[in-house]
């Protein structure tokens, strides 16, 4: 194996993804309360919704440690490390990540290593990790890839909506009256990274409007029906794959893509999207 991409777990790698030996996870350790488990390949997904449900205490994450990055780095057979990160404005895995390859470098490894600090998360890393086996596909050398996918972090579109606002209540990103207030009204936010950070870029009344919405937005920040056919789109959605499937479709009545691919989210998304929610990327 010349090259190998890894990505923290909030990559939502897809089941042909998570079989390629060429992509590779280091997972992030997920919380609620006093339980604690790692995301990785054992995530279940139905039990984990069930108990941030039925706990009162908000549920939370955890970056790798520097020393996960270094291990992952030191144990690949490649030459070329590509590593895919959450945006660093929204986890410390993107710093956690390079000093694990200052760590790898200062025990003297040749491999060639860059770590991207995505801008995003979930899809969008997932997007990324993509891009960057399809650049290796088409023979580019190192360099190449590390200029182009650069220009990817900086170009990238991600949105979502979030079904329920739960987990930012609980983790007091949202008020009491305000979380009642949107519960009420069944006001859902469409929301969006800018430059990696999480911004609310409009609402609607009900999930199937702000989905909608979230389409709209997408295809419009990403530069037009006219740009987004050169584009890989990535969806993933948090334990429901027909709504994941519509949103697929009302995306291809509005414009045409290089490729779709819909994945469902491991743990970290599935905390912070929570059940049924839905981020797309391209």
């Amino acid at each position: 194996m010349s090259y190998q991409i890894i990505a923290d777990s909030c990559g939502d790698f897809t089941e042909e993804m998570k079989a390629n030996p060429v992509f590779k996870l280091v997972p992030l350790t997920l919380e609620i309360g006093e339980y604690t488990i790692p995301d990785d390949e054992n995530f279940n997904q139905e039990d984990f919704i069930a108990r941030v449900k039925a706990s009162p205490i908000g549920p939370k994450s955890a970056c790798p440690s520097p020393e996960a990055f270094q291990n992952a780095i030191q144990s690949s057979p490649a030459e070329e490390i590509y590593i895919v990160t959450l945006s660093s404005k929204l986890s410390g895995t993107y710093q956690a990540a390079k000093i694990g390859q200052t760590m790898a470098e200062e025990e003297g490894t040749s491999k060639k290593i860059h770590v991207f600090d995505s801008k995003s998360a979930s899809a969008g890393e997932c997007k990324l990790c993509l891009d960057i086996l399809e650049a290796k596909e088409a023979g580019k050398s190192f360099e190449e890839v590390v200029s182009e996918i650069e220009e990817a972090c900086s170009d990238i579109t991600t949105l979502f909506v979030l079904e329920s606002l739960d987990t930012l209540r609980k983790n007091g990103r949202l008020t009491g009256v305000k979380s009642f207030l949107a519960s009420a009204l069944n006001i859902k936010p469409v929301m969006g990274a800018v430059d990696g950070s999480i911004v609310q870029l409009g609402q609607q009344r009900g999930i199937q409007k702000a989905l909608k919405k979230m389409v709209e937005f997408a295809i419009e920040r990403a530069g037009g029906v006219e740009k987004v056919k050169e584009k890989r789109l990535v969806i993933t959605h948090v334990n429901d794959p027909e709504r994941a499937e519509a949103v697929k479709a009302d995306f291809l009545k509005s414009a045409e893509f290089k490729e779709i691919i819909i994945t469902n989210a491991m743990g970290v998304a599935t905390i912070y999207a929570n059940d049924k929610g839905i981020v797309v990327a391209l």
